[in-house]
């Protein structure tokens, strides 16, 4: 198994029409893929204003750290949210640092391959969507319900308009559940959100 630092080389091409959502999406990677172990850090960049071509970068310390990663839920999960505006993919593995210079790949091929198992670095399996709610539910009930618990003792925040209310309660959330809550949940649950390969 290698030891040396890895560097994983990747075209997209995304919808033009969802740049907005596409880059909320590929920096939500970047945040899940930074909690694990030997990440080294990462890149990406669009080739033009107009283009719909991104060139993505990112590094782990070694083989065994980039494959933790490569087949964790949080990474299955996130893939599964970049279906509806990431239409294809190419990826390419080097080692060394020489890997942050060389060009990004070229082509494309299919973002999800007809066979999974026929393609080089084939992505894995993205767990059952009714598995994703209910690891987002366990995570967001107790989270939510301390928050409203605490918010509650304020006197003052009965007074605040129902809208305000959910504008505030979400901006706190999100970053919560992000950042720290949906991570561990998904790796507390690997075991079950992770599709057997057995057969």
């Amino acid at each position: 198994m290698a030891t040396e630092p890895i560097t994983v080389s990747i075209r997209r091409e995304v919808d033009p029409d969802r740049i907005a959502e596409a880059t909320v999406w590929v920096q939500t990677g970047v945040n899940l893929a930074n909690r694990y172990p030997g990440f080294l850090g990462s890149g990406w960049v669009r080739a033009g204003e107009d283009s719909d071509v991104w060139h993505m970068l990112y590094r782990f310390a070694n083989e065994e750290t980039l494959e933790a990663w490569e087949r964790s839920p949080e990474r299955s999960w996130w893939l599964e949210m970049g279906r509806g505006f990431v239409r294809a993919e190419k990826a390419k593995r080097r080692t060394g640092i020489e890997g942050w210079f060389d060009d990004p790949a070229t082509g494309s091929v299919p973002a999800v391959a007809d066979d999974p198992g026929s393609a080089d670095g084939a992505l894995p399996p993205a767990p059952p969507r009714w598995k994703q709610a209910v690891s987002i539910w366990l995570g967001f009930f107790p989270v939510n319900l301390a928050f409203s618990l605490l918010i509650a003792l304020a006197p003052w925040w009965e007074d605040v308009p129902l809208v305000l209310r959910v504008l505030v309660t979400t901006l706190v959330l999100t970053p919560i559940m992000t950042y720290w809550v949906l991570p561990r949940v998904t790796r507390m649950l690997r075991g079950w959100l992770v599709p057997s390969r057995a057969g």
